[in-house]
């Protein structure tokens, strides 16, 4: 049986770590037993098929799905068996960058990026707006972005306002669900430059789903591979063009792979 879990690493090196995890709809199981452990300070690209159950494992770490069975731990704490007050404190601890964006309508853009700052800090309007518009900062955008609606912003500037509400509660770990789905190419660079650069200057944790194959070439230090319900292959993208594995080969060297040298779509 393969296993890609972290054999050589100690628990402190560990942000996530995921055992024999079961999470069932009705009678569909979406993952079987499914085991993964993600670095502190990495970036790890997720991927799979459409329908693998890739969101549903960020679901389930996040607690919006519960699963059947088995264990989710993050910097060491059993997230199954917490209580509110444990799970609270845990979830300050990570930050969210949905499809799409998920933005909130009716808010402007400024409370968008306040909303994890009034569940879970007690701060005044004024420090709250001085942190918001620093995180607007911080993701390449103006402040006066802050006062436009989220239909006033175009799809990247969703995407980085969204990135600025992920950040808002200086988190360790910030998951990210196909980030750079919706744009263009040079906008995807960009944000994929963004990653990048907040990961190193903040020392964040990221977990990425991410169809991509420029990110995952780009930003991501490791990659999961999800298929049947399982992790098939974890490792570096050197890992990934090495695999002879059918859906692998197809995936990162088939006809709409980046050419690699001496691994150019399939050769």
């Amino acid at each position: 049986m393969l296993d890609f879990t972290s054999q050589h690493t100690t628990t402190s090196d560990v942000a996530i770590r995921v055992r024999d995890l079961v999470v069932q709809f009705r009678r569909q199981t979406v993952l079987k037993g499914l085991n993964l452990d993600v670095y502190k300070g990495e970036i790890i690209g997720f991927v799979g098929a459409s329908g693998a159950g890739k969101s549903v494992l960020t679901r389930t770490i996040i607690g919006l799905v519960t699963p059947k069975s088995g264990s989710i731990q993050v910097f060491g704490r059993e997230l199954t068996t917490a209580d509110d007050d444990e799970r609270q404190q845990i979830e300050r601890r990570w930050g969210v960058l949905f499809q799409q964006g998920a933005l909130f309508s009716s808010l402007n853009v400024l409370q968008n990026v306040q909303f994890p700052m009034r569940e879970y800090l007690d701060l005044s309007q004024r420090l709250m707006d001085e942190v918001a518009i620093a995180k607007l900062r911080m993701v390449g955008l103006p402040a006066d972005v802050g006062r436009k609606m989220p239909s006033e912003l175009s799809g990247g500037m969703i995407k980085r306002v969204a990135l600025a509400r992920a950040l808002a509660l200086d988190p360790d770990i910030v998951f990210l669900d196909e980030p750079t789905s919706g744009l263009d190419p040079i906008g995807a660079g960009d944000f994929d430059s963004l990653i990048r650069t907040l990961q190193q200057t903040l020392g964040l944790t990221v977990f990425m789903v991410t169809h991509d194959l420029d990110s995952l070439h780009s930003v991501c230090d490791r990659i999961a591979v999800l298929a049947d319900g399982k992790v098939i292959e974890a490792g570096p993208m050197s890992t990934m063009l090495a695999s002879e594995h059918p859906w692998l080969k197809e995936y990162f060297r088939g006809k709409r792979a980046r050419g690699v040298p001496g691994l150019v779509r399939g050769e």
